[in-house]
């Protein structure tokens, strides 16, 4: 289970939800002009059923399913319809429920706080599925900002200079280098008989090391990045299918160079390919 595959709209959700769980333990009716003890029932009372099935068990289950989706394959449905949507009707179906159980009073009982505030819950359960799958920009952010890349550190390299101060070595090239003369503080001309690294003058060094060695082809390097507008990302085996959708404030991992594009890894552990790079910004 990856938490960072939540967005700030499932975090909408979870909240709606647990305010709705705190309202059925609330009152919800209370009897008028009264202030002994059982002058006021909550949800739970069986006087008030179905109240706490069709209102608050049922945005508890369709949050629920909605959140699950987060953690599923994408495509998983349930009777043909994906579970974010069976959640968004669930809440639809109990804010409906919570509107109708505010026109209950009468002249002994009236509305209490745990009425009021099964309705604001259950609507903004509701209105928060709604305008997620709708694709509100606020509500498909991370919940969790993305883990910063690390930055690589650049390699001193011998005999310069480091945090402000020379190498031990003296001068400039470093301790018996070439860039010193001789090697090891020797004149050019006295140093292993005047050649370079014990080879006379007249002699020519082995043909090994007047060869420049090949560098070996680069690797390579995975990477962070964000796109610049919401752009598909198919699959790994050159189909059509769309599995994913990145979008804009979120950092995905490019772990591999496919042809022009790259290979993409989502938060949740899906990977595909990227095919339109253009104006991507690298971590």
């Amino acid at each position: 289970m990856n938490n960072r595959s939540l967005t700030r709209g499932d975090g909408a959700v979870i909240g709606a939800a647990l305010l709705l769980l705190i309202a059925s333990f609330l009152n919800f009716y209370a009897a008028k002009n009264c202030d002994a003890d059982g002058c006021a029932v909550n949800a739970w009372k069986s006087e008030l059923f179905p109240l706490l099935p069709s209102v608050h068990l049922l945005g508890l289950i369709a949050a629920g399913l909605f959140v699950a989706s987060r953690f599923l394959p994408e495509g998983r449905k349930l009777l043909g319809i994906g579970l974010a949507q069976w959640g968004a009707v669930l809440a639809v179906a109990a804010a409906w429920d919570a509107l109708w159980s505010l026109f209950n009073g009468n002249e002994i009982f009236e509305l209490a706080t745990g009425a009021y505030l099964s309705f604001v819950a259950a609507v903004a359960l509701a209105a928060v599925m709604l305008l997620t799958l709708r694709g509100l920009p606020a509500l498909k952010a991370p919940l969790l900002p993305a883990p910063r890349p690390r930055q690589p550190q650049q390699p001193q390299p011998y005999g310069g200079v480091q945090g402000g101060q020379p190498h031990p070595g003296g001068q400039q090239g470093g301790y018996g280098y070439p860039g010193q003369a001789g090697g090891h503080g020797l004149p050019a001309d006295q140093s292993f008989g005047g050649g370079q690294y014990g080879y006379p003058h007249s002699q020519q060094q082995p043909q090994a090391q007047q060869q420049p060695q090949q560098q070996p082809a680069a690797e390579f390097a995975a990477f962070w990045f964000a796109v610049p507008v919401t752009r598909p990302l198919y699959a790994e085996d050159g189909s059509a299918q769309q599995i994913a959708e990145l979008t804009p404030g979120v950092w995905y991992l490019a772990v591999e160079q496919r042809g022009a594009g790259l290979v993409a890894q989502t938060q949740d552990g899906r990977r595909g390919v990227l095919q339109d790079v253009s104006g991507i910004q690298r971590g």
